[in-house]
C-alpha cells in the first residue's frame, strides 16, 4: 500500500490538516518580519555634515537653519543639499549669490552627520553612523542576514531529515527567537552583525520545515491548495509589516516586536504531529501511528484505522534499512543529481530576482511604507493566479512561466524613464506580483520532486543556494552607483536564465510524492523524456 492510499482513509485534507496549517501560521509570521524587514531597520534618512564645528564663534547666531547650511554645504544642481561634503570655512556671500558654490573648497563630514527623524526615530545608519563612505555596511547588514539564513537551511535541513520535522522546528524557535533579541540588544555593528547572522540560521528552518511538514500530511489532490494557504500569511503579513514599522520605528523595538510571535509558538509547539511518512520511512512505527491515529480521529476517520496495527505499517513503503542520508545522496545518482542542478539554479533565480525587487522599496521615489505596502497586497491576486496556473497549467509551465514574466517585466522598467514613475511603478509591480508567483510554486514543487528520505535534505540544499541569491541581491542594488539600470540589467538577465532552467524539469502534478532514491531512478526513462521535451 502506498502512504497516499494510507492518507486518503484518515483524511488527507480536513480539520486536522487546517489546524496544522493554523498552528505553523504562528511561527511563519516573523518570516516576512525579519526578511523584509531590513527595509526599514537599515533604512538612511536624509543627512547632512554636522556644521557646529563651523560655528565655533557663534557666527551662524542671526541666521536661520535654512541659511546656515547654505553657507556650510555644497548644493547639487537640483538645490539639494549634499549629505557626505561640507565647505571647509562658511560661504556667507552665497547668502546673495549661491551660484558657483561648487568651486570653493569641500571636504569630507569631520564631525559627523545631523539626520531626519521625522520617518524614522532610529535606524542603524543613524545607531554607528553607516552612511557614505559606510554605506556598504549598512546594506551588509541583509547580506549578513541571508548568509545566516543561507547556512541555516543546509544544516537544518539535514538534521531535519535526521531527527526529524517536529524536533527541529523547536530548535528553530528557540534559537531564532534568542538570537534576534540578542541582535536587538546590540552595542556595536560587529555583536549585530553576528546576532543578525545567527537569527538567519533559526528563521530559515521555520520557513522550511513548516512547508515540508504542511505538503506531507496533505493527499495528492490538495497539495496545491495547501501549498497556497501556508503561504499566504507571507503576502497577508507582507502587507502588515509597513503599518508595524510606522508606529513602531525605533530599529531595536521593531526587531522585537517582529519576533514576538515566537513566544506563542513556542507554546503551541506541542500540539503540532511529526511526519507521519517521516516517521515510517525511518521505522519508527508506533509514533507514525499514533499521528495517523489522531489524524483519523479529528477527521472523523476512525473506522478507517480500526483493524489497523503498528506493525502494518512496515509494508506501507519500502524504506531503504537504517540509511542515514546526506547531501551527498544527492549527487551519487544520474537522475538525482540532474535533478538536484536543475532546482538549484531554479531557486537561486527565484529568490535573487523577488528580493532584488523586495529590496528595493525606495528605488521608486515613493513612500517606502506605501511601496512595502504595494508590494505585499500585489502578492494575494499572485497567489490566486499561481493556484489557478499550477492546477490547469501544471508545475513546470507555471514555474518557468512566472520566472520568464518577472524577467520582462524587469526589462520593461529599464525601457521606461526614471520621470514617468507611475507606469514604471505599475510594470515594477507586476514584476513583484509574477516573482512572489513564481516563489509559491517553487516551495511546492520542490517538495513533490524530492524522494521522501531526502526531501528535507533536497530542500535545505535548495534553500542554501536560494539564500545564496538573496545574499548577493542587495550588493547587486549598489551596482546603480556605476551606471543607473545595471543591477536591472543582471535580475532580469537572471530570471529570463532561471525560467529556460525550471522548463526542464519534469512534471509533477497529480502524481504521488516519491518515497526513496530508487523511485526517482526507477522513472529514469519517463523524467528524462519529459526533460527532452
Amino acid at each position: 500500500m502506498k502512504f497516499e492510499s494510507l492518507l486518503a482513509e484518515v483524511g488527507g485534507f480536513g480539520r486536522f490538516q487546517i489546524a496544522l496549517i493554523l498552528l505553523l501560521v504562528i511561527p511563519r509570521v516573523t518570516l516576512p518580519f525579519h526578511f523584509l524587514m531590513n527595509n526599514f531597520i537599515a533604512a538612511i534618512p536624509s543627512h547632512h555634515c554636522d556644521i557646529t564645528s563651523l560655528d565655533a564663534d557663534g557666527v551662524f547666531e542671526n541666521l536661520t537653519q535654512e541659511q546656515r547650511l547654505t553657507v556650510s554645504i555644497p548644493q547639487h544642481e537640483d538645490g539639494t543639499f549634499a549629505s557626505c561634503h561640507m565647505f571647509t570655512e562658511p560661504q556667507f556671500h552665497l547668502l546673495e549669490n549661491s551660484s558657483g558654490a561648487t568651486e570653493f573648497p569641500v571636504a569630507q563630514c569631520q564631525d559627523g552627520w545631523e539626520y531626519d527623524h521625522n520617518t524614522f526615530k532610529s535606524t542603524l545608519a543613524t545607531e554607528w553612523n553607516l552612511v557614505c563612505d559606510k554605506k556598504g555596511m549598512n546594506k551588509a547588514t541583509a547580506t549578513i542576514f541571508f548568509s545566516g539564513v543561507m547556512v541555516g537551511a543546509a544544516v537544518l535541513g539535514s538534521l531535519s531529515d535526521r531527527f526529524g520535522r517536529k524536533r527541529m522546528l523547536m530548535v528553530s524557535y528557540l534559537s531564532a527567537s534568542f538570537f534576534a533579541i540578542a541582535s536587538a540588544s546590540s552595542t556595536s555593528y560587529v555583536m549585530f552583525a553576528v546576532m543578525r547572522f545567527f537569527t538567519g540560521m533559526g528563521i530559515t528552518g521555520i520557513s522550511i520545515i513548516s512547508i515540508v511538514l504542511c505538503v506531507e500530511w496533505s493527499d495528492i489532490k490538495h497539495r496545491t491548495i495547501v501549498a497556497v494557504m501556508i503561504s499566504l500569511d507571507w503576502s497577508i503579513f507582507t502587507m502588515i509589516l509597513p503599518g508595524i514599522a510606522y508606529f513602531v520605528n525605533d530599529w531595536r523595538f521593531l526587531v522585537v516586536t517582529a519576533t514576538s510571535p515566537l513566544a506563542l509558538a513556542i507554546i503551541c509547539w506541542r500540539w503540532i504531529p511529526e511526519s507521519a511518512r517521516w516517521l515510517i520511512a525511518n521505522g519508527r512505527l508506533a509514533e507514525a501511528h499514533h499521528y495517523l491515529t489522531r489524524c483519523a480521529s479529528v477527521n472523523h476517520r476512525e473506522k478507517s484505522l480500526k483493524d489497523f496495527k503498528p506493525q502494518t505499517l512496515a509494508t506501507v513503503i519500502v524504506t531503504e534499512g537504517d540509511t542515514k542520508y546526506t547531501y551527498l545522496d544527492l549527487m551519487r545518482t544520474p537522475v538525482m543529481r540532474r535533478l538536484a542542478v536543475l532546482t538549484g539554479f531554479t531557486w537561486f533565480g527565484v529568490a535573487f530576482t523577488y528580493y532584488g525587487i523586495s529590496l528595493n522599496v525606495a528605488g521608486f521615489g515613493l513612500n517606502i511604507y506605501l511601496t512595502q505596502f504595494i508590494y505585499g497586497i500585489i502578492e494575494l491576486p499572485a497567489k490566486l493566479l499561481i493556484y489557478l496556473s499550477l492546477n490547469k497549467m501544471g508545475r513546470r509551465y507555471s514555474q518557468a512561466g512566472t520566472l520568464v514574466m518577472t524577467g520582462v517585466c524587469i526589462a520593461i522598467t529599464i525601457l521606461i524613464p526614471k520621470d514617468n514613475w507611475l507606469p514604471r511603478t505599475v510594470v515594477a509591480v507586476m514584476g513583484k506580483g509574477f516573482s512572489e508567483a513564481s516563489f509559491t510554486a517553487v516551495f511546492l514543487y520542490t517538495t513533490e520532486l524530492y524522494p521522501t528520505v531526502l526531501r528535507q535534505n533536497g530542500m535545505g540544499y535548495n534553500s542554501f543556494l536560494a539564500r545564496l541569491g538573496v545574499s548577493v541581491a542587495p550588493l547587486i542594488l549598489l551596482l546603480d552607483d556605476v551606471w543607473g539600470h545595471l543591477s536591472q540589467v543582471i535580475l532580469c538577465s537572471v530570471a529570463l536564465f532561471a525560467g529556460l532552467v525550471a522548463y526542464q524539469l519534469p512534471e509533477t502534478r497529480n502524481r504521488c510524492l516519491p518515497e526513496t532514491i530508487e523511485d526517482i531512478e526507477g522513472t529514469k526513462q519517463k523524467l528524462s523524456d519529459i526533460i527532452s521535451e
